[in-house]
């Protein structure tokens, strides 16, 4: 099996033709720009700012979402003993990406990102930097074609084994839901027994403004997200065991340890499961 060099690289399946169109938000690049990052551009600032307009708590939406993420990896690559992730819509490199997170805990551990925006493909010279022992790679495709993402992924992957698979914040630019759970569906019988679905997406149940927001978001030429409920996004597990404590607000998945109590919930609701 190939590591991330020029090897495995020559093994990838090629990259869809891709062009960059700074004009039109992009929503990889508005997170980044909620985050605090600065690979945006003035389209992307302009939605993103019109955005916090309607519902203000967007921006800590967006930082309990990249929290979630790294708890849940710091469980997948510790307590669940998983050494491969496949990363699908990872977005732009901030801090605590998947492979940091789970070579923090399991220096061995082997990455796939997957994304389909050009600005992530230029940045993602970034993320593919590894442990010695691991490994980490990089794929250009779509959410819709599970298995050209399956095929490339394998270059870096031992497919046999138990892989970790995380959707955070993509499911949701799937408008119909049947071929959204189709999707998942289609992935995760590819990988083995063991394996784990992580999904966190945007809820529409707490904020009537966040709801607002989105609908003016979806009106402004960028690929719609839709918000789903919990019981929706609860769907996506279907088949697998959820660990504990289920779907919830990412904000309540095993909170790190504070005097304050339980955090506050947010309109993003996720959750772990394993395929038996």
């Amino acid at each position: 099996m190939p590591h991330n060099d020029s090897a495995a690289a020559s093994d990838r399946v090629p990259a869809p033709e891709t062009t960059l169109d700074t004009s039109v938000p992009h929503s990889a690049r508005v997170w980044n720009y909620w985050l605090g990052g600065k690979d945006n551009y003035a389209a992307d600032r302009a939605a993103g700012d019109r955005f916090l307009e309607v519902f203000p708590g967007m921006a800590k939406g967006a930082r309990a979402s990249r929290a979630f993420l790294a708890r849940t990896v710091r469980y997948l690559a510790g307590e669940a003993g998983i050494r491969q992730f496949l990363d699908i819509g990872t977005g732009l490199p901030t801090v605590d990406n998947t492979h940091e997170v789970a070579q923090s805990v399991a220096p061995e551990t082997r990455i796939v990102y997957v994304d389909n925006d050009p600005l992530v493909l230029v940045h993602a010279r970034a993320l593919l930097t590894s442990t010695p022992e691991g490994a980490t790679d990089y794929v250009e495709a779509d959410l819709r074609d599970p298995e050209t993402i399956l095929r490339a992924a394998d270059a870096t992957l031992d497919l046999s084994q138990p892989v970790a698979l995380m959707l955070m914040g993509i499911l949701g630019h799937i408008a119909d839901y049947d071929e959204a759970r189709g999707i998942v569906r289609r992935l995760m019988a590819a990988l083995p027994s063991g394996s784990h679905l992580t999904v966190n997406d945007g809820t529409n149940v707490l904020s009537e403004a966040n709801s607002e927001a989105h609908r003016q978001y979806n009106e402004s030429g960028a690929v719609p997200y839709i918000q789903r409920t919990p019981e929706e996004i609860g769907g996506f597990f279907e088949g697998l065991e959820l660990v504990e404590p289920g779907v919830v607000s990412v904000t309540r998945w095993r909170p790190d340890p504070t005097p304050f109590g339980e955090p506050p919930e947010v309109d993003g609701f996720g959750a772990v499961a394993r395929k038996a």
